[in-house]
């Protein structure tokens, strides 16, 4: 039987599909005793993790070097990988939001100035409402952006809401609900059908258990 590799990015969601996995029967002794190595082998050597960056995984995935890999929604739609999105964790849960001054208008006459950490997946928003912009690429602080009058408005992720209040910023358009989500590489999930398909189903059943 081949190996099934999965890629994970180190953190909460590393631990949180750990957990899972340890509820179904799958056991990393090395990973559990807080090795640093970045390649994990499981009990029964059917199952493969690998440790890497958060934002690469779905690079992983999509080339095939992983054939399963555990991200959030809102890196995978910036990513725009061509993988197969099959399961949704229901873990991390957030939201994508468009957000600005309340008190600021926006001239109609003059394209629309996006910062976000999140450009792909702000152009696709605003390219389905037909809108033209033009997006700026920030890696931190976007609350500032909208402030100095860098952009108009700011797509972001959103939890509570409280660090755009306390920074004079308001919601004024929901995009979608981000969660973290379980992707197959499309080859894999044709070729190690007898390994990913068993997985899935058992992991869909835990956290069917968990959520009751």
């Amino acid at each position: 039987m081949d190996v099934v590799k999965i890629a994970l990015g180190k953190g909460r969601l590393e631990e949180f599909t750990v957990e899972i996995f340890q509820k179904i029967g799958i056991e990393f002794p090395e990973l559990e005793k807080g090795s640093r190595k970045l390649i994990f082998d499981d009990e029964s050597g059917n199952f493969r993790i690998v440790l890497v960056k958060a934002t690469d995984v779905a690079t992983y995935v999509e080339n095939g070097a992983a054939d399963i890999g555990v991200i959030g929604k809102d890196t995978l739609m910036e990513s725009e990988a061509d993988v197969f999105e099959v399961l949704d964790l229901g873990f991390g849960k957030c939201k994508f939001a468009v957000a600005g001054l309340s008190v600021q208008p926006i001239n109609p006459n003059q394209k629309l100035k996006v910062a976000s950490k999140y450009p792909n997946v702000a152009k696709a928003f605003y390219e389905k409402k037909g809108i033209s912009v033009e997006t700026i690429k920030l890696n931190g602080s976007v609350e500032l952006a909208p402030l100095i009058g860098l952009s108009d408005v700011i797509v972001d992720i959103v939890e509570t809401g409280r660090t755009l209040k306390e920074n004079g910023l308001a919601i004024i358009e929901d995009i979608c609900d981000i969660s973290a989500r379980l992707i197959v590489n499309k080859a894999s999930f044709k070729t190690k059908t007898e390994t990913i398909h068993p997985l899935l189903n058992k992991m869909e059943q835990e956290l069917a258990r968990m959520s009751v």
